[in-house]
Parts: C-alpha cells; structure tokens; sequence
C-alpha cells in the first residue's frame, strides 16, 4: 500500500472541467466486508450549504450506488493516464456479476473507513449530505432526456461534503 498526506483545499490545482470530465474518476464506496468501485465522468466540485462539496451522479442501476446508500460515505479517486484501460474495465464490468477489483488488479486501502484506491494520486474523501433522484419532469431540456435517458435508468445526484483531501 501507498501513503498519503492529508493536504488542505488550498493547495488543490485542479481543473474540474479536465479531472472529471475528460480525465475520469473512481467512485468507490463499501466497507471492510465488501466494497464496489465504478468510473465516472459526470459531477462537479464546488461550494455547498457552507461546506466544500462535490455533486455526483450514479444511475439507479449501478452497483456501487447500493454501497452509497447504505454507508453514506464515499471516495472519489483520481489516477493518471497510464490507468485509462483500467478505468475503462471498472466502467465496463459490474460487481454483480465478476469481483472486478480483483480481476482489475485494484488495491483498496482505507481511509478512516472509507474505502480507497490505492493506485490514485489524489483522492477525495466524501460524506453523503443530500440525494435527489432525477426525474424527466424536472428537466427544464426535454433533450436530456431523449438524449440520455431512453432506458428510463435515472440518475441519483449525490451532494456530499469532502471531509478530507489526501494525496501522494
């Protein structure tokens, strides 16, 4: 396992736009026992209710959404480009079905005990503060949903405060 440092907002140079967007990120929830972790290109980072936050978003169908739920906290991990094969795999697989943390060679560490991947460089240590199903009725853009919802597989936005920062 890999040590990291506990650093403050800051100090953080970060391009969400890039980061998130166009980099990727894992979200990885669970406990001891069991753990799911799933890619993710959807959020933002911002300001909320006073507190540093992050929005993201997780279908209802997707696995790691059930650890969420249950535990409240998460992790958002960022790694480097030399991971992109790997994060296109964990966004691919379901851990329904095959134990793709493992296949994926993945190491989880814990942080305060919440669930970590060991290989990022950075990672953000996350506490649920607010869910809101997303509903077609809601958008304002009836595009959204012809565009990215013909499943019907709705999204959940998570609002969650970042307790901790830390980094390589």
């Amino acid at each position: 396992m890999h040590s990291f440092q506990k650093i403050t907002s800051d100090i953080v140079e970060l391009n969400p736009f890039e980061k998130i967007g166009k980099d990727w990120m894992l979200v990885t929830a669970g406990n001891e026992e069991k753990v799911n972790t799933m890619t993710a290109s959807w959020g933002a980072i911002g300001q909320m209710w006073g507190k540093n936050a992050v929005f993201i978003v997780i279908r209802q169908s997707r696995y790691t959404k059930e650890f969420i739920d249950k535990e409240g906290r998460f992790s958002l991990s960022f790694l480097n480009e030399k991971s992109r094969n790997l994060m296109k795999f964990l966004g691919a697989v379901s851990g329904r079905d095959v134990d793709k943390i493992k296949e994926a060679g993945v190491e989880i560490g814990y942080y305060d005990g919440v669930p970590i991947v060991d290989q990022a460089n950075f990672i953000l240590i996350c506490r649920v503060m607010s869910t809101t199903l997303l509903k077609p009725e809601d958008f304002i853009d009836k595009n959204i949903d012809e565009t990215w919802y013909r499943d019907k597989d709705y999204h959940t936005l998570y609002i969650a405060e970042v307790t901790d920062i830390i980094a390589r």
